[in-house]
């Protein structure tokens, strides 16, 4: 009788995969067994070679939700099985090449029970089966089993483990199993260390109080799948205040957490695409255009201002989150509840909460409930705690729909660290580690033909987020018992990320590449979108706040002829000083200053427009002290940024003018603003006009006509909104101008959009549809950020082109 060693790669551990086998292997009537190991699933069966194809062929076919095959090979099995039946065998462990699951989002079956009165998962808070709960977030080691995750502190009670061994089960081993009876508990505590009794709320349990201290507009912070939020009624506006001023970030928009799909339509439009991704087992935030706040050509800023509008365009039909929710913004990111815990806490809850970060800005969110007490006392006023140990600190996914496509802004929960296929021709290469850039940072790991990123581990210039960064990365590395044979770093030789690389490269003596940032950029949109090793090179347009070039001077507005293994830097933006350094991200106003005077407008506008607010704004700084650092380059590099383009020209029209509390802020609020009548109308509404020049061999874009009609345009009290909508008409338009002048240069038939920059929708939407106009393929970003979060992915690939080049 025929007898097959059947492996199988992929996502196949924690998510049902072995139970499947088991229950199709019987149906098919084959003897063996099936088993985890580091590889993943390995099954023996026995039977005819008819009823063998069959079971494959229905494994591919029925697997289960959250499970991925990414290989499947047949071998002849040489050995004797000793099977009178079909079982499932203990997990082995061996090398690891295998895969963890990202948490999932409850399942349908698991929200019916714990609403069940009859069912005894009722009002259980850590109710899960093998299609939803915790994965990466309480991992310790691979095998993914009970005795490898925190939940081994809790002995499974009877009546668990009996569906935890039953084939038929949807618990059948499915490891974080637990009940009322066995599993983690959650209460409820003040944050003055005061007693909390059951007759302050006469409620059902101290989960359910938790809804009722949010309508009353209490801050409560919650321990939840992969770390610790802070949580309050997002329509008070006097509550989101108080929480904005003790959590010290100050305008930054938060993230809401609505009940159902229903609640969030009263506040967002959403269509099929959207609902999907809220609903999918990933549940990622997903920024939602706000009911009547399409662009409509009003001024919603006055001068010196991008907050403090957010309901000044409504419709008589839709309801309202406080102001303060997301100031300066035409979306809000929604949620909904993605563990039983959240969904216990909002059954009563008829209006959105907000669910952000538990930490002070920018700092690592809290894990740990000694942790939360010390670091969040002084914010929340209760704490629901509970007590299955947080392992990995995950924080929650950002995405947004655009056309019918998924854009990823953070990828974190639901989606780490499942890997990314490489594109043919890097299946053979050396285990890879790229440790990614200074902002949004992510690391990632290169082996056999696949790219595992870490979720988004934050600013690395914190000095908590680089200690969280270090610990995350000794886990994957240890987890996945990765050992680098490469290192990948960014050449910007300040950032902790390169420091840290080289150190270990040091360390360890191992070959280490430094990779210029725009070039990883456009490696990782190729990446993504599978452009093989060998092809031609693609016209890479990176857009972003600034990263180190090759001449030592900061980039950030690039047009790079590339392939995997190099590039042809062929067009940039004329760069401009960034005065103050840093101080220009966030201060705006510098970038205004600064632009004209790289236009030499600056006695021009004195004389023609003296009486414009942002001219009087910038007299009263000290100007001569500002030309003294441009003129001698004190602290003042230039820098061909297209980030601080639209800084200067936010805060020439009254946007974020004086400071940002956060980088990009002033960008995102000109979006919003955006008239949609004055972008459509190409007739009626003129763009802005930009220039070229080419010197040294590279074509450059010069904003000094754009500034100058900018300026006519504020004279003649055009509104922000339509201002806004000429700069990005014309933006989109000199970088397609420049592409058709380099296409007549260079045999160009593929661009690639990317850098933070091509978070703009507008901006990308408009290049994207004029480019393809004229037959030209447009590459964009979806699996992984545009921004510096995917950015490690682009260092991996170089490293992986150029290793296997060299030899």
């Amino acid at each position: 009788m025929p007898t097959e060693e059947i492996r199988v790669r992929g996502t196949v551990q924690g998510v049902g995969f072995r139970p499947t086998v088991y229950r199709l292997a019987k149906a098919c009537g084959l003897h063996g067994d099936v088993c985890n190991d580091g590889e993943g699933v390995l099954i023996r069966v026995s039977g005819s070679e008819e009823a063998i194809t069959k079971f494959v062929a229905r494994l591919q076919t029925e697997c289960p939700p959250l499970a991925r095959i990414n290989q499947l090979t047949r071998i002849i099995y040489a050995g004797e099985l000793k099977f009178d039946n079909f079982v499932i065998s203990t997990s082995v462990s061996n090398a690891i090449k295998t895969e963890i699951t990202p948490d999932a989002a409850t399942c349908p079956q698991c929200q019916q029970e714990i609403f069940d009165p009859f069912s005894r998962f009722y009002r259980y808070p850590f109710t899960n089966c093998t299609h939803c709960g915790p994965r990466l977030s309480i991992i310790r080691a691979i095998p993914y089993d009970r005795c490898n995750t925190s939940m081994s502190a809790f002995a499974i009670c009877p009546e668990c483990a009996k569906e935890y061994h039953d084939v038929e089960n949807r618990r059948f081993h499915a490891q974080p199993v637990a009940c009322h009876v066995c599993g983690p508990t959650a209460w409820l505590e003040r944050a003055d260390g005061k007693s909390v009794t059951a007759s302050m709320f006469s409620m059902l349990d101290d989960v359910d109080a938790v809804c009722t201290l949010l309508q009353k507009g209490e801050i409560v912070a919650i321990k939840g799948l992969s770390g610790i939020h802070l949580a309050c009624d997002a329509t008070q506006e006097t509550v989101v205040q108080k929480l904005r001023q003790r959590k010290k970030r100050y305008h930054k928009p938060f993230a809401l957490m609505a009940r159902d799909i229903e609640v969030i339509e009263q506040y967002c439009t959403v269509n099929a695409k959207e609902k999907e991704l809220l609903t999918s087992s990933i549940a990622p935030i997903v920024l939602l255009q706000i009911k009547g706040r399409e662009g409509d050509g009003k001024n919603l800023f006055p001068p010196n201002s991008c907050r403090d509008a957010i309901n000044r365009v409504s419709t008589s039909n839709s309801l309202h989150v406080a102001p303060s929710v997301a100031s300066g913004q035409n979306t809000l990111g929604f949620m909904l509840p993605y563990t039983p815990l959240h969904h216990l806490i909002l059954r009563r809850m008829n209006r959105p909460i907000i669910l952000t970060s538990g930490n002070f800005a920018d700092e690592p969110q809290c894990i740990e409930n000694d942790e939360a007490r010390e670091k969040l006392g002084t914010i929340a006023d209760y704490f629901l705690f509970h007590n299955r140990e947080i392992i990995n600190r995950v924080d929650d996914s950002v995405v947004r729909v655009l056309g019918d496509k998924v854009q990823t802004i953070r990828r974190a929960r639901g989606y780490a660290p499942a890997p990314i296929s490489l594109p043919p021709g890097f299946h053979n290469m050396p285990q890879i580690l790229a440790m990614g850039s200074e902002l949004k940072n992510t690391f990632c790991l290169l082996r056999e033909g696949e790219a595992i990123l870490s979720q988004h581990l934050g600013d690395l210039e914190n000095a908590a987020a680089f200690n969280a960064y270090q610990d995350t990365l000794n886990f994957y590395l240890n987890l996945f018992e990765h050992k680098p044979e490469v290192i990948a770093i960014d050449k910007h030789p300040e950032y902790l990320s390169s420091k840290l690389g080289k150190q270990l490269a040091d360390t360890n003596q191992i070959k280490i590449y430094q990779i210029q940032h725009h070039h990883a950029h456009i490696a990782a949109c190729m990446a993504e979108n599978g452009i093989p090793l060998d092809s031609p090179p693609v016209l890479g347009i990176a857009l972003d706040g600034l990263g180190y070039g090759d001449d030592g001077t900061l980039w950030g507005g690039e047009f790079l002829l590339a392939d995997y293994r190099r590039f042809k830097r062929l067009a940039t933006f004329k760069p401009v000083a960034m005065v103050g350094g840093e101080q220009a991200i966030y201060q705006p106003w510098r970038n205004t200053y600064a632009q004209l005077i790289a236009a030499n407008l600056w006695d021009d506008c004195q004389q023609q427009y003296a009486d414009l607010e942002i001219i009087k704004f910038l007299k009263k700084k000290p100007l001569k002290l500002l030309n003294q650092l441009i003129e001698k380059g004190i602290n003042s590099p230039p820098a061909s940024s297209v980030g601080r383009l639209f800084d200067a020209v936010a805060a020439a029209i009254g946007i974020c003018r004086d400071e940002c509390s956060y980088e990009g802020e002033a960008a995102i609020a000109m979006e919003a603003i955006v008239d949609v009548s004055s972008l459509n109308n190409h007739k009626e509404t003129p763009i802005y006009p930009f220039s070229f020049s080419f010197s040294d061999r590279i074509y450059y874009i010069d904003p000094r006509p754009m500034c100058q009609a900018l300026l006519n345009d504020l004279q003649q009290q055009i509104p922000q909104a339509v201002i806004a909508a000429k700069f990005h008409k014309g933006l989109a338009n000199s970088i397609v101008e420049m592409v058709k002048q380099l296409s007549q240069e260079n045999p160009i038939y593929q661009v690639a959009l990317t850098g933070g920059v091509f978070q703009n929708c507008i901006l990308l939407e408009e290049i994207t549809k004029r480019l393809q106009t004229f037959g030209i393929k447009v590459l964009t970003h979806s699996l992984v950020p545009a921004n510096d979060g995917g950015l490690s992915l682009g260092q991996a690939i170089i490293a992986a082109a150029q290793f296997i080049h060299e030899c």
